[in-house]
């Protein structure tokens, strides 16, 4: 399984394209990086939950393993660039979260996305923030039955869950320690919003409430993602 680091962005400037174009440029360079996602925020209709305004940006980043990914978060590592404000001026500025956490992929019926290469597609990132009283009681139902029900969304093209670890990094950024984070992806944010409006998602609901008891909020952002791999 991949080790997977997700850095949050919530902008105080916007970045201007060329930043964006630079990011993109540097990531493409990365040692080590298998594959990167780069989230920006969109909207769609969840007819349970609505968490507000999703983060600017998330830089999803997969390493096959853990040394990679602490390599790259070390005082020499090339993430270390988004703290230059001469280089990435907007990003630099930005409220940055970290966190690195095993990615689980789990099979979905048709896991090919209709869109053209390069496309933005819609994902939707789930983060369980505080505490389970029995972590492993509740990873386990998660995990055995929770996506049973996440896997028959209509459209859905992809399915991962990710559980927390420990690792070593030397960026400033803002550490969290959320228990869980899960994602689905689809071709678009109509796709999303149906997905969220079908049968299916009433039974997540319904199966929500038989969860092991946890704390902490539970967010869910709509988010516009493109791939990138070096």
């Amino acid at each position: 399984m991949d080790t997977c680091l997700f850095l949050s962005f919530r902008f105080r400037t916007d970045p201007t394209e060329a930043e964006l174009v630079k990011l993109d440029a540097a990531l493409a360079a990365a040692p080590g990086l298998r594959k990167a996602l780069i989230h920006t925020a969109s909207a769609a209709e969840d007819p349970y939950v609505k968490d507000g305004a999703p983060p600017s940006l998330v830089l999803q980043l997969y390493f096959a393993e853990i040394a990679d990914l602490e390599a790259a978060l070390s005082r020499s590592g090339y993430l270390g660039v988004l703290t230059s404000r001469s280089e990435f001026p907007a990003l630099a500025g930005a409220d940055i979260t970290q966190q690195a956490m095993l990615a689980r992929v789990f099979a979905v019926p048709e896991p090919k996305l209709q869109n053209a290469p390069g496309e933005p597609y819609c994902t939707y990132l789930v983060s369980y923030e505080g505490e389970a009283d029995d972590l492993n009681a509740w990873h386990a139902h998660y995990l055995e039955t929770h996506t049973v029900h996440m896997a028959m969304f209509p459209g859905i093209r992809e399915l991962e869950v990710y559980t927390r670890l420990d690792w070593v990094s030397a960026q400033p950024f803002a550490r969290l320690n959320f228990m869980q984070r899960n994602k689905v992806a689809f071709d678009s944010r109509d796709a999303l919003t149906a997905a969220l409006n079908s049968p299916v998602r009433h039974e997540m609901r319904a199966d929500f409430k038989t969860f092991p008891h946890f704390t902490g909020p539970n967010n869910h952002y709509a988010m516009a993602t493109r791939v990138l791999t070096p």
